[in-house]
């Protein structure tokens, strides 16, 4: 029924019927997407039966739009507005990206630039954008307001620490609740709040960011936003580079607004506690209730980052049930048990490789691990103007997709290796290796291996390390 839905609604605007249809991996939310294939385009078709949510996004594309923002555009809305057309803009996210590049225990410089851009355009979306924005559309609540930040404290009390097991006295740590709504409501409010501001909403596309996933946006206060970007959990950005990134986005805020820097990073800590609570109960719900494993991935990051909170900030306020309630959680059984098997995960290796320069060598010791050939398939690298570029870019990326030998191809190796990371999963190995060949190890080999690490990203809670051997040309 759905599927004919969007269908019916692909032929009605563009004359004729898709090539192909694939419905994309759910993630946090109930909303269903499609990928509709023609011979020469990508569209994306969303599905949603809460239809205020969609008027929301749609009416807040519609404004983005006219403000030059990078958003999709909307191509057509069915009438019952529960379904409607999306321009396709890639599958790389920021965060996929982050995780494709982290082939070391260091933050990918090659990422810094991609938050340099959205913190150039974050300002834009919550002063200029938020300017004369209708937020009658906003919904569930048209601001950041007492109740908004009451419904995130308590998904943090009853999704998280009651299914954690900790103990607290409730009638305190409503009272805390209380003391830090009250701070939080004395900043400067008049702004738009894009609310689930983090890397996973940012995608990746020919060196450029695009922003999806704005329908819970409402009025609010600046600091939100960039603490949900800089202190998003798996994205685990160094402390010092956090400094320096929210430096940049002062700087350029500045462009904007007077900003006085010393204000405006009191309450900005504060809006990180109260992000990365809401966070958690986020990680409670998916995870302890829904039984989503990667969702308890993230618990480990969060601690992190309240560990990081009490050493270095000085809060403002006292919240004495609240801190206590925190410092108790790495001392809970069921949270130890999270914090064991995540480091103790499965990590999964992705190479390219050329054939006239060697196998990529296995530095854990298993043996090498899988090892395919791409020779046998069309040759990029055969065509003068593919001699400079890379199966990462886009042009690349338009010659081998839709392609019946590669995709045949493509699915027969994912069969093999999901196959392989479920059964090392379920035996508790830490490593598996997964290398793709071609003759130049640029091109061919290069599309396998980022697509792979997308796939597996997609569908598995395992740590995905993805490395190009022929780095000098893929640098060129």
């Amino acid at each position: 029924m759905i599927e004919q839905k969007i269908k019916s609604l692909f032929k009605a605007h563009f004359g004729y019927e898709p090539l192909q249809m694939e419905l994309l991996p759910a993630s946090g939310s109930s909303r269903k997407y499609y990928i509709l294939e023609t011979k020469n385009k990508k569209i994306l078709g969303a599905y949603n039966d809460d239809i205020r949510e969609n008027e929301a996004f749609l009416n807040f594309t519609e404004h983005f739009l006219q403000c030059h923002l990078s958003v999709p555009a909307v191509f057509a809305v069915n009438d019952e507005k529960d379904a409607y057309l999306l321009e396709y803009l890639g599958d790389t996210t920021l965060f996929d990206f982050i995780t494709q590049q982290k082939t070391t225990t260091e933050f990918p410089s090659s990422a810094i630039k991609y938050y340099h851009q959205v913190l150039d355009e974050l300002p834009k979306f919550q002063v200029v954008a938020g300017r004369d924005l209708n937020y009658s559309f906003c919904y569930p609540r048209a601001a950041f307001d007492r109740q908004s930040i009451q419904w995130d404290l308590n998904y943090f009390k009853y999704y998280f620490l009651k299914l954690a097991g900790i103990t607290f006295n409730e009638q305190k740590l409503e009272n805390d609740f209380q003391e830090l709504i009250e701070y939080l409501l004395q900043a400067s409010s008049d702004f738009f709040l894009y609310r689930d501001f983090q890397s996973r909403n940012i995608i990746v596309n020919d060196n450029k960011v695009y922003f999806i996933d704005y329908q819970g946006g409402r009025k609010g206060a600046l600091q939100y936003d960039i603490a949900s970007l800089l202190w998003d959990a798996k994205a685990d950005i160094p402390n010092e580079i956090r400094l320096q990134l929210l430096n940049h986005y002062l700087e350029t805020l500045s462009n904007f607004i007077k900003v006085d820097k010393k204000s405006f990073t009191q309450y900005y800590y504060m809006f990180v506690l109260v992000r990365i609570l809401q966070a958690m109960g986020a990680y409670g719900y998916r995870g302890f209730y829904e039984q989503k494993k990667h969702f308890l991935q993230s618990i480990p990051f969060a601690l992190n980052n309240l560990n990081w909170l009490f050493d270095h900030v000085v809060f403002p306020i006292e919240l004495p049930e609240l801190f206590h309630c925190l410092q108790q959680l790495p001392q809970s059984e069921k949270i130890k048990g999270i914090i064991k098997k995540v480091e103790h995960q499965l990590v999964v290796r992705i190479f390219s490789f050329s054939y006239k320069k060697g196998f990529p060598k296995d530095a854990s010791g298993n043996g090498g691990g899988h090892i395919f050939d791409c020779r046998a398939l069309p040759n990029p690298g055969r065509e003068e103007r593919f001699k400079t570029k890379t199966g990462h870019d886009q042009e690349v990326k338009d010659f081998l997709n839709g392609d019946a030998a590669v995709e045949r191809y493509f699915n027969n190796v994912k069969d093999i290796v999901f196959q392989s990371i479920e059964n090392y999963t379920e035996r508790g190995f830490e490593n598996l290796m997964v290398s793709f060949g071609c003759t130049g190890g640029q091109h061919r080999s290069v599309y396998f291996a980022e697509r792979m690490a997308a796939a597996v990203n997609q569908h598995f809670s395992v740590k995905v390390v993805l490395q190009h051997n022929e780095q000098t040309q893929l640098n060129g």
